[in-house]
């Protein structure tokens, strides 16, 4: 680099870290290799290397940057406070896509560098959450001015130059507040992580935002009051150059993190010129995305979907009961329509992942084991996921909670979506945790997983994917205590990383205690992969297994409105009778609707 004569070299220390949480023990939840990576780690990253290659901070200063991902890596405090001294101070630690549950995990980390006199900044989904819905001061936000830690609401694009210089220059505001400026998406610089950080995640995967923002008004989403409720996406030509440049490292299994990929008004294009990169180019992509229950009646986006290199969808199919779905304003869901969506993905062989939350006000404990046997007979979905109705910061149900006094409990790492936080009409708090729990040895019995493996058989979905899955989300719960999305590989727990408040562990009890733990769980693991792939090949090996059917599998007729989905509970008997109104309005000659 040239430098001006005369003036002194600096080296801007920029540390973007990406925080963990607490485990139910008190312990950093942290893995040898983590399921998903994260995108707001990867979106950040790339915007700083831009900084860094547009010399923001002047000719004579260089930005180091180092990513961290607290899920797969330790964050050594010590390290970072003698890094930054050894350069006076000068640079920046960020906290980035700080969710509620990780917010007192990122302010145990940001404490000691305070006190070490570093800048820091916080930003992600609880600050801006916090500041769009509430009063600006609620749920924990005066901790940071307390601290001195600057808070960033909004998006960073077209704004990460400010805050380098502010920091750089020893100014940085209490508050950077964004979230009424969102900004486009077309042309800006693209998520990325070096691959030393991709290889941390099993199966080397990355991830990138295609677009953000979506149109419903589920009462429980944050996203729509973060991102906002109009389509703001990246440019084909976006998506190519970040799909390249990944490709050029080895990396070329993406989630797209999208909450609904479907809503992108980007989609097919982006799809088409992913479609080309793979039948042209022979850069051959797997990816996940994220879409809702009435994709499948937008023309041809299912099948660009498979073509373009999806091998998983994730649905928010949320509930089977309409009544749950209408007190979460999330009237878009019609169960009338799930077998049929369901099957349309079937049809190409991608597997299905739903999102199923417990605690809606309707529930029960025994209609909550009532609607998983109707999921597990009617419904073909692969795998299903449980989450609790958390009244997150940054959502309408919390807004509302927060605004009529209702208790909510005040320990934001419990709101992971895994443990209740308020109160339920109809269950207590132990008998709605019990039966999150319950839920998932319900669904994920060896049952129910030989019939999802022989339907995978039967529709051309990959076996040894499905295998996969089904041994994390079979036993995250059961065993590591955790939600399989915030599972991984081989735990990595330290001692000295125990939440503040809580007793130390002796060195004695400690290490035994974990090192047998550990042998445990990899015991439990392996037994269950042995048994999947036992019963896999055994699929396999029959001549028969094309042919499997059964009635989730059969097509969509008339005789499904005899299905228990449709007639079980009111909700779902109102929405089929108002579906046959419908049509028989279409049906009558002259009808403003023929």
């Amino acid at each position: 680099m040239s430098q001006t004569p005369g003036t002194t070299h600096r080296r801007f220390q920029f540390v973007l870290i990406k925080p963990s949480h607490y485990d139910d023990d008190g312990y950093v939840v942290r893995w040898w290799r983590a399921m998903i990576p994260s995108n707001s780690l990867a979106t950040l990253y790339g915007l700083a290397l831009d900084c860094a290659a547009r010399n923001v901070l002047g000719p004579n200063v260089t930005i180091d940057i180092e990513p961290i991902d607290e899920m797969v890596t330790r964050v050594n405090i010590p390290a970072i406070i003698a890094r930054f001294r050894r350069n006076d101070n000068f640079g920046l630690v960020a906290l980035v896509g700080v969710q509620s549950n990780q917010y007192p995990r990122a302010l145990d980390l940001a404490r000691p560098l305070r006190s070490a006199g570093i800048h820091v900044a916080i930003g992600g989904f609880h600050v801006s959450g916090c500041l769009a819905m509430l009063d600006g001061r609620a749920v924990g936000l005066d901790v940071c001015r307390e601290l001195g830690i600057a808070m960033f609401a909004g998006e960073a694009e077209g704004r990460l130059d400010l805050v380098l210089r502010d920091a750089a220059e020893h100014r940085l505001q209490p508050i950077y507040n964004f979230m009424s400026d969102l900004p486009r998406l077309e042309g800006a610089s693209v998520p990325f992580l070096p691959v030393a950080n991709v290889r941390r995640t099993i199966g080397k995967n990355s991830s990138f935002d295609a677009g953000r923002g979506c149109p419903y008004q589920c009462s429980f989403c944050t996203i729509i009051n973060v991102q906002g409720r109009k389509s703001r996406h990246r440019s084909a030509d976006d998506v190519e150059r970040l799909v390249r440049l990944n490709w050029s490292h080895g990396v070329k299994r993406f989630f797209i993190t999208d909450d609904n990929f479907a809503r992108n008004k980007g989609w097919e294009a982006i799809f088409d010129r992913l479609i080309f990169l793979r039948e042209h180019d022979g850069i051959r992509l797997g990816l996940m995305v994220q879409v809702d229950t009435l994709c499948h009646k937008i023309p041809n986006f299912i099948e660009k979907a498979k073509r373009a290199g999806v091998t998983r969808v994730f649905i928010g199919l949320e509930n089977i009961n309409p009544d749950n779905l209408a007190s979460a304003n999330k009237r878009q869901n019609k169960i009338i329509e799930y077998r049929k969506m369901l099957l349309s993905w079937k049809k190409q062989g991608i597997i299905t992942i739903a999102g199923y939350i417990l605690g809606f006000p309707a529930d029960t404990p025994d209609s909550i084991r009532r609607d998983i046997k109707i999921i597990q007979k009617e419904l073909p979905l692969d795998i299903l996921e449980f989450f609790h109705l958390t009244p997150l910061p940054g959502s309408e149900d919390h807004q509302r909670l927060w605004k009529t006094g209702v208790v909510m409990d005040a320990d934001l790492n419990k709101y992971d979506l895994e443990h209740a936080c308020t109160e339920h009409p109809q269950m207590s708090k132990q008998e709605w945790e019990a039966t999150y729990r319950e839920a998932w040895s319900l669904y994920y019995t060896p049952e129910h997983a030989a019939t999802l493996l022989r339907r995978a058989a039967a529709t051309g979905v990959s076996l040894g994917s499905l295998v996969k899955l089904l041994v994390r989300f079979a036993i995250a719960v059961r065993v590591e205590k955790v939600h399989p999305l915030q599972d991984g590989i081989v735990r990595m727990k330290r001692r000295s990383e125990r939440r503040p408040g809580l007793p130390p562990v002796s060195l004695w009890v400690f290490w035994p205690q974990f090192v047998m733990e550990t042998f445990r769980k990899q015991v439990i693991a392996i037994g269950e992969l042995v048994r999947l792939v036992r019963m896999m090949r055994s699929i396999r090996r029959d001549p028969n297994a094309r042919n499997y059917s059964d009635p989730a599998l059969m097509p969509v007729c008339d005789d499904d409105r005899a299905f228990d989905l449709l007639t079980k509970t009111s909700g779902a008997r109102a929405a089929v009778a108002h579906f046959e109104r419908v049509e028989q309005i279409i049906r009558v000659p002259g009808s403003a609707l023929v």
